[in-house]
């Protein structure tokens, strides 16, 4: 294996296990909405998918029925589809072998996935990271189901900021690469935080990936002489 491949599976690894952890999180939250330990562990081996899971919770425990619920957590999920169309090229996964990876299709692996510098590199870090976070969140799940009584709240031990954590992480030698990539930062960060207190959550999050457009138009606009430039400064 080159080192290329070596590395993409470290970092697939510590952020599977990292963000993994926060499952202990969601088993929790997820018995104290009221649902059972199997329908916790039955979410998570399902739906695999963090945000869209905590929604569908969040929506229970504030008194909201199981389908509207759902349907929220379908709406944050959609997202993955998109990430689908992004990957399919590298990962080239065909047959049977297609659906398997589409269910591993979420945030954290498209993270990794998309931060490496080649095809092989690519795949080796998606499923590194697919194969670790899988078995990490729903064994966290269950441990944070049956734990939920002696847990309390799962913010007080800090699970909820390894997933935001571990994306800045990954993100940060892009937001250091270029002006553009800076203005699509601070304008995605921008539409986020103005709209959270008015919309459910994730919706946010996905309203931000707007601010991708800006960044098609600023390079569509820079001569190309001084975005050379400005790669060779990265």
């Amino acid at each position: 294996m080159d080192s290329e491949r070596r590395a993409a599976v470290r970092d697939g690894l510590g952020v599977g296990l990292a963000v993994g952890l926060s499952g202990l999180a969601f088993g929790a939250a997820a018995v104290a909405a009221g649902l059972g330990v199997a329908q916790a562990c039955a979410l998570s081996l399902v739906a695999f998918t963090g945000a869209s899971q905590f929604a569908l919770v969040g929506v229970v425990a504030g008194g909201g029925n199981l389908l509207a619920g759902a349907l929220g957590a379908m709406l944050l999920g959609g997202r993955n589809a998109l990430y689908g169309l992004r990957l399919a090229p590298t990962l080239g996964a065909r047959g049977w072998r297609r659906l398997l990876t589409a269910h591993l299709v979420i945030d954290e692996t498209t993270a990794v996935a998309t931060a490496q510098p080649g095809p092989r590199s690519a795949r080796a870090g998606f499923w590194a990271t697919a194969i670790s976070l899988y078995l990490t969140w729903n064994l966290a799940t269950l441990f944070g189901a049956l734990g939920a009584a002696r847990l309390g709240n799962p913010g007080t031990y800090g699970l909820d900021v390894v997933g935001p954590a571990a994306f800045l992480a990954l993100l940060w030698p892009r937001l250091v690469a270029g002006g553009t990539e800076r203005v699509v930062a601070l304008l995605a960060m921008a539409v986020a935080v103005a709209t959270t207190p008015l919309l459910p959550p994730g919706v946010p999050v996905m309203l931000a990936a707007v601010a991708a457009l800006a960044g098609v138009v600023r390079r569509r606009r820079t001569p190309p002489a001084r975005r050379a430039g400005e790669l060779s400064k990265a």
